[in-house]
């Protein structure tokens, strides 16, 4: 290992072959061939390290190597796997879409689906007028937080004397 400025640690590439790819692109996110597989593939937005970890298990992918070691027909495995998660047995808790309101399925969203369910979700409760919807409107706390004296930091004050 090699010390890099005073705290960060970087491994050593092993010896560069000829199949060996620096980026990676997987479901339109370049990803660093140069990274552990696992983490490598976090890159993706929705991707998180354990649907990682029990994505690449499933492939039966080794977890130690680099991203830029993996076969074509291995990252088509992983894709596959991670566009229809509960055919592979992966259990419906661990996805980040369970039940979706419009579908009923569950799924798993990455890329820029993840930001596009979120908007929907919110226009929805906004539209329903739900207490939720009201105070995203409103631009104030959702989840219960106190709001009488905490968070006042970037908002406008009342008038001072």
């Amino acid at each position: 290992r090699f010390l890099v400025g005073k705290l960060k640690f970087i491994m050593p590439l092993p010896i560069v072959s000829k199949e060996f790819n620096h980026i990676l692109r997987i479901l339109n996110t370049n990803v660093d061939g140069a990274a552990n597989v696992m983490y490598a593939i976090t890159k993706i937005f929705g991707i998180g390290r354990r649907f990682s970890n029990l994505v690449l298990k499933k492939a039966e992918i080794n977890l130690a190597q680099r991203a830029g070691g993996l076969t074509p027909e291995e990252v088509e495995k992983v894709m596959r796997i991670l566009e229809n998660p509960e055919e592979f047995n992966i259990p419906k808790w661990f996805l980040n879409r369970q039940k979706d309101w419009k579908t009923g399925k569950n799924f798993q969203n990455y890329g820029s689906q993840v930001a596009i369910s979120l908007r929907d979700d919110l226009e929805r409760l906004k539209k329903i007028r739900s207490h939720r919807g009201l105070r995203h409107y409103w631009g104030i706390r959702v989840r219960g937080q106190h709001t009488k004296t905490a968070g006042r930091k970037g908002r406008t004050m009342a008038a001072k004397k």
